[in-house]
């Protein structure tokens, strides 16, 4: 027998809910962290034992993060889905105020069917909620791949414009951070 032929017992990737359990706890640890804005060590001990407790009891319930690509890319699309987020939550808030203080109100609402690439279900779910978050539009269902908005001001019902008008800035982070 050769050294080659030797084998370590035992799995040589962790299994999942340990895998989990890891994710959660730097992700916690790192939210801590930025949010202290120290690295001091009563600090960096607080966070780490109880981002290890919360990790330990809640890895089985808070499944949503093993979608999440925790890579440099997938940490920094995140940051940057934020700022879209932002960007359009101020744009959006202006143009429904203007729309609001027009004696006219010119509104042309409806209810337009966009199409998005996301497979993941926490991806599709925070799409939805960042549609829904931003005024002038409303996510009413999610049937398989498509989405059902309303959209206060249409600018077109069609399919395509309607996805790239709504969806597509959103969708690019996302993929990102869960495709």
């Amino acid at each position: 027998m050769s050294d080659t032929d030797i084998s370590l017992p035992g799995p040589t990737t962790p299994p999942p809910l340990r895998r989990l359990a890891t994710r959660l706890f730097t992700t916690l640890l790192l939210f801590w962290l930025m949010l202290n804005g120290s690295l001091s060590p009563a600090t960096l001990v607080t966070g780490v034992i109880v981002a290890g407790l919360i990790a330990m009891v809640f890895a089985r319930d808070l499944s949503f993060l093993s979608g999440f690509n925790l890579t440099p890319a997938g940490i920094g699309a995140a940051f940057l889905f934020i700022g879209y987020f932002l960007k359009e939550l101020v744009k959006a808030n202006l143009a429904l105020a203007r729309l609001v203080l027009t004696p006219s109100l010119p509104i042309a609402p409806a209810i337009v069917k966009v199409r998005t690439k996301l497979t993941d279900p926490v991806g599709r779910l925070l799409l939805a909620n960042a549609i829904t978050l931003t005024p002038g539009t409303l996510t009413c269902e999610i049937k398989g791949d498509h989405l059902y908005i309303h959209w206060v001001v249409a600018k077109d019902t069609d399919h395509e414009v309607a996805t790239q008008e709504i969806v597509a800035g959103f969708e690019h982070y996302l993929e990102k951070m869960y495709g």
